[in-house]
């Protein structure tokens, strides 16, 4: 291999991301249970890799929304990533490998050259949530402004951030382990400020 392909195939240092495959090693004692880890991929390839990992049996989760593109002939509807770069994958920490060999996935997500896994219920509440049809958007990650908790509808439990756009109320919820959020409308009757 040469050099100035070995300098592009290294992973490159992003925010908390682990710095290479081979460097996020478990630790003696981890779960045997599975958990959903972030798995951060090549621009543009997560919905190859969400395909790669279902035929390899692996558990994952490849949340996208509804986009709207205008050509100057016609609008076509597109299926985006809601998180551009990240599948969510759910294993033992042990079957890491089988994620990090499928072509176009770069790493998984740890901080400090440990993976780290999600909340269970963060996921759980995402994929409940999309289901049910909600206007959501990616938006970028904000780390200021009014935290609130969603009391009630399909997002209940999770936090997130208030802000004004188009004149109404919206919650950019955040997942602070990939730096990565999403905007959502809702009603202020189903928020209440966190102090």
């Amino acid at each position: 291999m040469t050099e100035a392909a070995k300098l592009y195939l290294e992973p490159f240092q992003e925010g908390n991301l682990v710095r290479s495959r081979q460097s996020a090693t478990p630790p003696a004692d981890a779960p045997l249970e599975p958990r959903w880890f972030a798995a951060y991929t090549f621009g543009n390839h997560e919905k190859r890799v969400a395909e790669a990992l279902g035929g390899k049996g692996v558990e994952h989760f490849l949340p996208l929304y509804e986009s709207v593109r205008r050509w100057s002939d016609r609008k076509v509807r597109l299926q985006r990533p809601l998180f551009p770069g990240y599948v969510f994958v759910r294993i033992a920490i042990q079957e890491r490998l089988r994620v990090q060999r499928v072509q176009g996935v770069v790493r998984l997500v740890g901080f400090n050259g440990q993976l780290t896994a999600l909340p269970d219920d963060e996921i759980d509440i995402l994929r409940r949530a999309l289901t049910t049809q909600i206007s959501a958007a990616p938006h970028p990650f904000l780390a200021a402004g009014t935290r609130v908790r969603i009391v009630r509808g399909p997002l209940a439990g999770l936090s997130g951030v208030t802000v004004r756009r188009k004149g109404s109320m919206r919650v950019v919820l955040s997942i602070e382990l990939i730096q990565r959020s999403v905007i959502v409308d809702l009603d202020t009757a189903d928020l209440e400020p966190i102090r």
